[in-house]
């Protein structure tokens, strides 16, 4: 199967976003009161709006507004409260030039919110969890990222059974992309996530990360979500056993940013921006020298100009031998 281009960007994303040469920062921005990462810390819209601008002031390049939570065992939360959560601050952080993604399964929710603004819908549930939305999506020309899912919050751990993690799950998003375009969505659309966490509770998101070129072989962009998530805590627990705290999970959620963005993610999705706009932009710096054969130009201390990595070395204007610039480049 040919490489797919990893610049590939959805056409649907602002002009400014879709010529970014490196992988895209998303910060989350829970609207909850029973978030696993943060227990409600911005549940207040007037909060919520303030937590996105300082997370847009820090580099984040999306703000995904999220306003029922999919930590595992939650509960669904009905219609009319999400909306109140969610429609005020995409509307109020849209009408001030941020990049809105809405974080939803639900149709309706998607809609309003695209109405309000938003750019993006970002479905946990890849379009299962109601069927119409991949109706509105087609309609609206939004991008729209697909989610590996498998069922709702409470009864995910239930459903982790895997042959090879990466394969099923390759497949089952495939299948999401089939039925997204019999539907009418267009490819230039479409994003795909592993779902890390979902229905994936310890050991099987490690392959998803380490094998994530299988994924992007499907040729669409990949978010990859890991911030905060279990799988991280339990990497990190201490001497006891006990799985490290989700705010303590920051420093090895940018590390995943830095390898995810090395191999070709199109977007990371992260609590903390700072240290993944850090990661992000080492890994866009790692891969243009990688891709220039390593060539770096270096100031010596003999006469004449410094040469860049493979050139002949520069005689010194008076006949002598520059040993300085003659030594070796790498």
């Amino acid at each position: 199967m040919p490489r797919p281009d990893r610049s590939t960007r959805p056409s649907p994303l602002p002009d400014a976003l879709a010529a970014r040469d490196r992988t895209l920062v998303m910060g989350v921005v829970n609207v909850t009161p029973d978030s696993f990462s943060d227990g409600g810390r911005w549940f207040e819209p007037s909060a919520a709006v303030a937590h996105g601008r300082l997370l847009a002031a820090q580099g984040a390049d999306i703000l995904d507004v999220g306003g029922e939570s999919t930590r595992p065992g939650a509960g669904r939360v009905p219609v009319d409260v999400e909306a109140d959560r969610v429609l005020p601050v995409v509307t109020a952080l849209a009408a001030e030039g941020h990049v809105v993604s809405v974080d939803t399964t639900r149709a309706e929710i998607a809609e309003a919110a695209v109405g309000a603004g938003a750019a993006i819908v970002n479905d946990v549930s890849g379009g299962l969890a109601d069927e119409a939305m991949y109706g509105v999506v087609a309609r609206l020309g939004v991008v729209y990222v697909a989610m590996h899912w498998r069922g709702h919050s409470d009864v995910m751990d239930s459903l982790e059974d895997y042959g090879d993690v990466v394969l099923d799950v390759r497949d089952e998003l495939a299948q999401r992309m089939a039925a997204l375009r019999a539907a009418g969505v267009a490819d230039e659309q479409i994003v795909l996530d592993p779902g890390l966490g979902f229905a994936k509770s310890g050991d099987a998101n490690w392959p998803l990360l380490a094998r994530l070129d299988e994924l992007t072989a499907l040729g669409r962009p990949v978010l990859v979500g890991a911030s905060r998530k279990r799988f991280l805590g339990r990497l990190l627990a201490g001497p006891e056993g006990a799985p490290v705290p989700p705010l303590a999970r920051d420093g090895a959620t940018a590390a995943i940013s830095a390898l995810a963005a090395a191999a070709g993610a199109w977007c990371v999705r992260v609590h903390d921006v700072p240290g993944s706009v850090d990661a992000v932009r080492v890994a866009a710096a790692w891969k243009r020298a990688a891709a220039d054969g390593g060539a770096t130009e270096r100031v010596t201390t003999g006469t004449g100009e410094a040469p860049r990595s493979g050139d002949a070395p520069v005689e010194p204007p008076d006949g002598t031998t520059d040993h300085a610039t003659m030594r070796r480049t790498t």
